[in-house]
């Protein structure tokens, strides 16, 4: 029996822990080949058995998102290797201090674009081209409800912003790419249990909050080549697509 993404290429950012690692094995469970992204050469290595053990293979890269030259030469290699590429999830970001603005140390708040924006414009500027040269691209960059809602939350300044400036980057994205088989996505996970989580709410049962692996799917979906929407949200609290909209 052939799996639904058999000789696709899906590169997962923040791989080696929580919902990238999800996203990663549910990828691989469907057949994709995956590249997984992340700091951590250890915990890349534990991803890589568990790939293997369900009959995939999968390439290693340890990169901090940071290294933007490095960015650089991963196109570079994906494009010798394969000549394209046809999953890209961004899933790594950092939460940044949980502090009033006045509070905010800059080089936090330079981190916090850092990783959560430039990192991710420089993923598409490396890697365009090769989604481009896919029969069927898929995009997906996770956002947070938090960048759009009508209720704006104190204190986490860095977070708010930087994933708000994603989503206008991703809709850019998508409206440059919209007449091209290539879809592009945002989505906000909703409450995850991951290490993030536990940082922001530190008080709360993570028994409480739905797993990695159970929110994994949903994501995956988004990557299929049957999936047809571009330049959308994908909430998965309500499991629907939403245009975006201004704050009300």
């Amino acid at each position: 029996m052939t799996l639904p993404l058999a000789n696709r290429i899906a590169l997962v950012t923040g791989a080696s822990r929580g919902l990238g690692r999800g996203v990663a094995l549910e990828l691989a469970r469907r057949g994709a080949h995956v590249i997984a992204l992340a700091r951590t050469q250890g915990a890349l290595e534990e991803l890589d058995d568990e790939i293997r053990a369900l009959g995939q293979e999968t390439t290693l890269a340890p990169c901090d998102l940071r290294d933007f030259d490095a960015l650089d030469r991963l196109g570079r290699a994906i494009f010798d290797r394969w000549g394209k590429l046809d999953i890209l999830v961004a899933n790594a970001g950092i939460l940044g201090p949980i502090t009033p603005i006045s509070h905010i140390e800059p080089k936090e708040w330079d981190d916090g674009f850092a990783v959560n924006v430039t990192a991710n414009f420089r993923l598409i500027r490396s890697l365009d081209v090769l989604l481009r040269a896919s029969d069927a691209g898929r995009a997906v960059f996770i956002s947070s409800a938090n960048a759009h809602s009508a209720e704006v939350r104190p204190y986490r300044a860095v977070y708010v912003s930087t994933k708000a400036a994603l989503e206008a980057l991703v809709r850019s994205y998508a409206a440059e790419t919209a007449s091209t088989p290539v879809r592009i996505m945002a989505m906000t996970p909703g409450h995850v249990r991951t290490a993030m989580r536990a940082a922001l709410m530190p008080g709360e049962d993570p028994q409480t909050v739905p797993a990695p692996e159970d929110i994994a799917p949903q994501i995956a979906d988004l990557c299929m080549p049957g999936w047809s929407e571009t330049g959308k949200l994908y909430d998965v609290k309500t499991k629907s697509v939403k245009s975006f909209q201004p704050p009300q």
